[in-house]
């Protein structure tokens, strides 16, 4: 009879844990992503703080070349803060993983094609994902303090991670249109939150590095 007491205990202990976890998990990621990192994200370029560099995240493309209205989006947004004054350089930070895959490249395409001049442009070919491309703007490129430029439903996200790393960090929305399948990128974020606190906290990973790049105005 005890054994069974101790057995239903040590259940109603583990399903107790579980629902805490899980509550503790729905709460993290709601406040990170509503409020969390409120009065670090502007939606008018002259509202955000002068930075030496903007950081632009990459996005995927399309098959014949075209850049998704996604890295439009961003692309433009990061122009504007260049044309504005708001950030001296922009470094561009994809995935370039194989040959036939080159995000960075699109988007210094893109820039220059809204007449972004050539100088003002660094690419980052390792940024693989988010972490990567935080990590690397300060330990391959050198920076302390960066504009960061993405949706508003990534911004937290890399918000979180920059305040992980230590990378002072604002956000600038890129949001210029409805974008088709944004209820999926909103609920990817969700998962993709964990992850970055299980890097945050746990795993502290380590993404390909090489010789330092260091950005100057």
């Amino acid at each position: 009879m005890q054994r069974m007491k101790l057995k239903r205990w040590m259940l109603c202990l583990v399903l107790a844990m579980a629902v805490a976890l899980a509550v503790s998990a729905v709460s993290f990621v709601l406040w990170t992503l509503s409020f969390r990192y409120e009065q670090s994200m502007f939606t008018t370029f002259t509202s955000v703080p002068h930075r030496p560099v903007a950081l632009v995240f990459g996005a995927g493309y399309w098959a014949d070349g075209t850049p998704s209205d996604v890295m439009k989006d961003r692309v433009a947004a990061a122009v504007e803060l260049y044309n504005s004054g708001r950030a001296h350089m922009l470094l561009f930070s994809g995935d370039n993983r194989t040959m036939d895959y080159n995000e960075p490249g699109k988007m210094r395409d893109y820039a220059l094609s809204l007449g972004c001049p050539p100088d003002a442009i660094v690419l980052d070919y390792a940024g693989r994902r988010t972490y990567d491309s935080c990590y690397r703007a300060q330990a391959i490129f050198g920076q302390r303090q960066v504009i960061l430029v993405t949706q508003r439903y990534h911004l937290p996200r890399a918000l979180y991670v920059c305040e992980g790393l230590g990378l002072d960090a604002v956000g600038y929305v890129a949001d210029r249109r409805q974008y088709v399948h944004i209820r999926s990128y909103w609920l990817r974020e969700v998962p993709a939150l964990c992850l970055a606190w299980a890097d945050r906290w746990l795993r502290h990973p380590v993404p390909v590095l090489g010789e330092p790049i260091y950005i100057k105005e």
